[in-house]
């Protein structure tokens, strides 16, 4: 089934104080710190990027997952363009290796690869609202998704300025970053990229 994802993301300079003002707030870690393996899956041509569409599949702890993405159309978007909303379909899947290799033989290899350790909180007063935490080769992350009015209330609660969320991909993320520090890594993989952070 498809649905409507609406998320923004922050930069956390201090994951630490973040989670504690999360606690503090009456949010709930929903999972805990988990690791999370994601990898992209395009033709040689990129013809998915170029629709900017995605098709991933993603170890998340023991669970594997399957995920189409597709920009909402102006009628599935929400009213405020500064919110990332994407159209995501998304199933659970038994055997990772073996859905690798349907998609290559449909013609699809991987094109990316990313990882990151995600912590997972919920909010008792909105069932709809999540926050994770994502701690990334090139620095710490949180998502809020779900309803924009949430987003918001969310954004006062804890004190955040609108003006610096994001509605940046990590591959976007990533490839500023490689411009910024001239990075030869081609993946956001904590192999490629702790060597260059120390």
């Amino acid at each position: 089934m498809s649905s409507p994802e609406i998320e923004l993301k922050l930069p956390v300079p201090d994951p630490a104080a973040f989670q504690t003002c999360l606690a503090e707030s009456g949010f709930h870690i929903e999972t805990p710190r988990t690791f999370e393996h994601n990898t992209l899956y395009d033709t040689p041509a990129r013809d998915l990027r170029t629709r900017t569409e995605i098709l991933r599949i993603r170890q998340y702890g023991d669970t594997c997952t399957v995920t189409h993405k597709r920009l909402a159309t102006p009628q599935e978007a929400a009213d405020s363009p500064r919110y990332k909303v994407r159209i995501e379909t998304e199933t659970t899947v038994g055997d990772r290796e073996s859905l690798a290799t349907i998609f290559e033989h449909l013609g699809y290899g991987p094109a990316f690869t990313y990882e990151k350790y995600r912590t997972e909180w919920s909010d008792p007063a909105c069932p709809t609202g999540h926050i994770v935490v994502d701690e990334t080769p090139i620095g710490t992350y949180a998502e809020l998704e779900g309803p924009t009015d949430w987003i918001d209330r969310t954004l006062a609660t804890l004190s955040i300025d609108p003006a610096t969320s994001l509605t940046d991909s990590y591959g976007k993320l990533f490839l500023d970053w490689k411009q910024r520090t001239e990075s030869p890594a081609e993946n956001l993989t904590f192999a490629e990229i702790a060597p260059a952070l120390v």
